[in-house]
């Protein structure tokens, strides 16, 4: 069955927006009886059967419904630099939330090659990697926010950066723990500056590697990614 995502969802009748409207009815052909899923980004996942195929508002009858589909006794956030391709970053966003990630911040670092972003897009990058595959949550991406700024926020996990300057750094699979919330910092291409890891230090953020090789921005977020959802299982 065919998924979709659609964040407001009362009662047993149920209005698709226009953009799913559409891609329901005049993209994927689906008629009058025919059975797709719904998720609402909040945990909600719904079984639903379209009633009147309307490529506008396209009205579907709920049929089941489950709560907290995929809840997970942790949270996982990663602040990471935005790649000068910009489709690298998407790819990392599509990617980490196949994985399951809960919170995306994009962080603006003193060798940071892309300064700007734009969120909108982004957003329904995820959503469309959270329907692919059939993600009931939907993990929250920030807005791009200053590297020092970010990290005298006071953050109830475990924090972490990612440095490659010192290779004598612990890995991050020897320190993250499971059912502990955690928080990671990945930096640009260029890494982290001495200046921007001493401020994390003193921040209370603990010295990691992502395993020996030297590894791309999105790359080193989809291990850490990865790395933590392994230990959680």
């Amino acid at each position: 069955m065919h998924t979709f995502y659609t964040p407001d969802i009362h009662g047993k009748i149920h209005r698709l927006e226009k953009q799913e409207s559409q891609h329901c009815i005049n993209v994927l052909r689906l008629k009058e009886g025919d059975r797709i899923i719904l998720v609402d980004g909040k945990g909600g996942y719904y079984k639903a059967k379209i009633k009147i195929p309307d490529p506008h508002k396209c009205t579907i009858e709920i049929i089941s419904s489950k709560h907290e589909v995929g809840k997970k006794n942790f949270r996982l956030h990663i602040a990471i630099a935005p790649t000068k391709n910009i489709s690298r970053f998407e790819w990392f966003l599509e990617k980490v939330t196949e994985i399951g990630i809960d919170e995306i911040t994009p962080l603006l670092c003193n060798r940071s090659e892309r300064k700007t972003i734009r969120n909108e897009r982004l957003d329904k990058v995820i959503v469309s990697a959270m329907k692919q595959s059939v993600k009931a949550y939907k993990p929250k991406l920030n807005r791009i926010i200053n590297f020092s700024e970010f990290i005298s926020i006071k953050h109830s996990s475990t924090k972490f950066i990612a440095w490659c300057d010192k290779k004598s750094n612990p890995e991050l699979k020897e320190l993250a723990t499971k059912g502990d919330n955690t928080l990671i910092l990945i930096g640009p291409e260029g890494d982290f500056s001495p200046e921007e890891t001493g401020q994390a230090i003193k921040n209370g953020f603990h010295l990691i590697q992502l395993g020996t090789s030297k590894l791309r921005t999105e790359t080193a977020g989809i291990v850490a990614c990865h790395t933590v959802n392994l230990i959680n299982q």
